[in-house]
């Protein structure tokens, strides 16, 4: 009877730790999976990058936002840890380059250098587009502005208040140059609604040619940035007006703002903006931001920037780029509609 009893006590003790053990294990595996997933999601987050960034430029090499974009790509590639890789794109506006950019993987990899034009202008120059400039990407960071100069042919006044006073006193008798549907052409259309005057805008096919003409005295103004006129102006063949801003700039000290010349003060000019597709990690869109904010704040990067008259913008976050652009978004509506031209 005893020795039944003891058996029968052993075979319960081995179920007894069996069980046990298979519990027990059981919880290890639980506590490995849960103390496992934090691990793998910082993992994840704080790996990128891990190859090189392309930036796609929305127009060919050499222009102001191709120039402006290779001043920074350099050092941001070393904040970052892998090179970011400029990429021209242009074609029909911009758009090109942003349906590329906006259908791209959302992973952080592939970037644009959006501009006034592709992110603000070409939604009410263009019926239909196949992005949205906001919708279809996630706003990166505010990098910079490039203000619009005024620029006049020297038989006009030398300053801009009795520029205005002539044109108030001959509506229409004068002209501007302007580069087709463009921030430089709207500009003006903006400054003349400002200052309540007329003139005659004259389409030319890109701004050198407008620039040409206005040299030669074809038309008697037009709106520029600092880098199409100043040397124009330097050589005695122009005169720099005023610039579209709430300060002068550093590479043309000299040139009043609008406000410092008595006129309503007018901040209008192109700008540029980093955006990734939409759907991008917000971890990733931060880390590009902080690592933007950066290389802009450094100093020899800012007086660069500066002495191709770009205003830096170092302190932008992705929520103030989105409000940023949807105001420029409303601005460039109503300049459009100033100028009376056609959706295409």
């Amino acid at each position: 009877m005893t020795s039944k009893s003891t058996s029968s006590t052993h075979v319960t003790t081995r179920r007894r730790l069996l069980r046990l053990a298979t519990l027990a294990a059981a919880a290890s595996a639980v506590s490995l999976l849960t103390t496992a997933a934090p691990v793998q999601a910082q993992a994840s987050d704080t790996s990128y990058p891990e190859r090189p960034i392309r930036l796609v430029i929305p127009f060919g090499p050499g222009g102001e936002t191709d120039i402006f974009a290779r001043a920074i790509s350099g050092r941001l590639g070393e904040v970052l840890g892998q090179p970011v890789v400029v990429e021209n794109r242009p074609g029909a506006t911009g758009l090109v380059a942003c349906e590329l950019v906006a259908q791209a993987r959302p992973d952080g990899y592939t970037l644009i250098f959006g501009t006034a034009a592709t992110h603000a202008l070409n939604h009410s120059v263009f019926k239909s587009l196949p992005y949205h400039p906001l919708d279809s990407f996630e706003p990166v960071a505010f990098v910079g502005s490039v203000p619009l100069v005024l620029y006049a042919h020297p038989s006009m006044p030398d300053n801009l208040k009795d520029f205005v006073a002539l044109l108030k006193a001959h509506p229409e008798k004068y002209a501007y140059g302007s580069a087709g549907m463009s921030t430089s052409h709207l500009g003006v259309e903006l400054f003349k609604a400002s200052a309540s005057v007329k003139a005659l805008n004259v389409p030319y096919k890109g701004t050198g040619l407008a620039l040409q003409d206005l040299v030669a005295g074809q038309v008697q103004f037009m709106g520029g940035s600092v880098g199409v006129g100043l040397p124009m102006v330097q050589a005695g063949k122009l005169r720099a007006l005023g610039v579209m801003s709430r300060q002068r700039l550093g590479a043309a000290p000299d040139v009043p703002t609008f406000a410092e010349a008595g006129l309503p003060d007018l901040e209008v000019g192109t700008w540029n903006v980093v955006m990734a597709p939409k759907g991008t990690p917000s971890p990733v869109v931060e880390q590009l931001n902080r690592a933007i904010n950066e290389v802009l704040r450094e100093p020899a990067i800012h007086s660069k920037l500066e002495s191709l008259g770009i205003i830096p913008v170092v302190d932008s976050s992705p929520a103030s780029t989105a409000d940023t652009i949807g105001r420029e978004i409303d601005k460039w509506a109503k300049a459009f509609e100033i100028s009376g031209a056609q959706r295409q």
